[in-house]
Formats: structure tokens, sequence, C-alpha cells
């Protein structure tokens, strides 16, 4: 299987300041995510950023990078650096957000294995929402699909609805009860993508729709532009990524547990 993973990393962040930065048990955090990475069977790993000292850090690190310009969302700056790379238009690019340190490996194998021997131009995956009050969180996005497991929609409104004959009764029931099992068919989406080169190029240049503005889900221009996106679905609960301070927090304590194991 020959694919690319790449990591744009961009140094602000609006709730963790320099947060690709992080100390994660003496490694940065951006370098921790790429080291996940390589794990997996990529061709090549390479950050993609356009600050000066996360440059620096991926060269320190023997990481491979790219210093790109300054944009406004990773994926355009994933279509900069296949440029910049001399990816082949048929390459499959895998785009990791480098606040995932612990991402599996597996992970990453599997949603690029979802565009080989496929018409697809776009993968993702998703994995089983377990409680219904991460149903309700309108930080987790949700996924339905079709028969072959290509997304319907994402969303963060809680999605499948399960109706009954009472709704307005079952819609009260169900925020009171948040402690409950959430509906076994409700996907959790996994922010991790696999694209077409040319697919990522062309990208860009497509305008954003009605929906992509709603929900704030760069993924749903693929879909009002028409275009197919499989969904890998994972077994494992998705791993914690970094948005804030407590993410931090656990982070740390994840790694320090791990490490104790290890000695």
């Amino acid at each position: 299987m020959d694919f690319h993973v790449l990591i744009p990393a961009r140094l602000e962040s609006s709730r963790l300041k320099n947060k690709m930065l992080l100390d994660l048990q003496g490694v940065p955090l951006v370098i921790r995510t790429a080291q996940q990475a390589l794990k997996s069977v990529a061709k090549q790993v390479c950050i993609a950023t356009d600050n000066e000292q996360i440059a620096a850090l991926a060269q320190a690190h023997n990481i491979k990078h790219v210093l790109t310009r300054n944009h406004e969302t990773g994926t355009d700056r994933l279509a900069e650096a296949a440029q910049i790379l001399g990816l082949p238009t048929d390459a499959i690019i895998v785009n990791v957000q480098g606040d995932e340190p612990l991402i599996d490996p597996e992970l990453i194998n599997a949603v690029a294995q979802q565009l080989h021997g496929s018409q697809a131009n776009m993968a993702t995956a998703a994995a089983p929402i377990e409680q219904r009050a991460q149903l309700f969180n309108p930080n987790t996005v949700k996924v339905v699909c079709d028969f072959k497991q290509q997304a319907l929609y994402f969303s963060r409104a809680p999605i499948p609805w399960e109706r009954n004959d009472d709704d307005t009764h079952n819609w009260s029931q169900a925020v009171s009860d948040l402690d409950q099992p959430a509906p076994a068919q409700a996907l959790h989406h996994i922010g991790i993508y696999a694209y077409r080169n040319a697919f990522l190029q062309r990208f860009p240049t497509l305008a954003p729709g009605t929906l992509e503005r709603l929900e704030s889900l760069e993924q749903l221009r693929a879909l009002e532009h028409g275009e197919v996106i499989r969904v890998h679905h994972w077994h494992k609960a998705p791993t914690l990524g970094i948005d804030t301070a407590k993410d931090l927090a656990q982070v740390r304590n994840l790694l320090a547990q791990k490490n104790t194991s290890n000695s």
C-alpha cells in the first residue's frame, strides 16, 4: 500500500498558546504526532508548516518537513505541501492533525486503504458513540453512512435521530438522560482524512457551501459538490487530541503511565 502522510502544523492556537511546541515527556507535541505516524506503513511522513521554529524542531528530530505559505486551512496547506514535494496526481495523501500525539498507526493505514481499489477521492473514519451525552455534544461531530460505507452527512447535531410516536417527549427525555447509551447506529467522526492528490489540489478551488458554513465543517464542502467520502468504521474509541489545557493534562498523564509501565 503506497501513501504519504502530511501533517499540517501552525504555531498559533486560539485555546493553547504555541500548542505544537508543548512538551510531552520531553518531546514537542507535533514531533510526537509525527513519530506515531512513522509507525504506519506510509511511504513518507512530512510536517507542513509556515513556522521556522516548527521547521527547526522537525529538522532536529530528523522529521521531513516543508515550509509553506500561511494558509487559512490545513487542507490548503496540504495542497501546497504536495506541490512542493512533487507528489503525482494519483498519490494518496493522509492528513494527520498535528495535535494527535496518540493516533493509532493502524488507523492511518486503514483510512489510506479506503482509497485503494475505490473510485472515491476522499476517505475518513468513524467510531461508535457509546453515551448519549457524546451524541448531544456539538464538539463531537457525527456522521451517517449508506450501505456502501459512504458518508451521507456530517453534523454537530445528534444524528441519526431515533424517533417515536411522541417526538417532543422523546427529545426532552433524551436530553434529561444523557448518561444513557446512544443509539447503536450513532457514529463519532474521527478527524483524519485521505485524499487523492488530484482532488486535494482541486479542493481549495471549490466554493464553500451553505451547509459547510452552517455546521463549520469543511468536509461538507466535498459532499455539497457531489464527491464521495468513504468512511472506515474504526473498532476503537478515538484517541485524545489536544485542544484544551485539560486535554494536555490527560495526555501527559497517559504518557507518564505508559512510561512507568514500560520501565
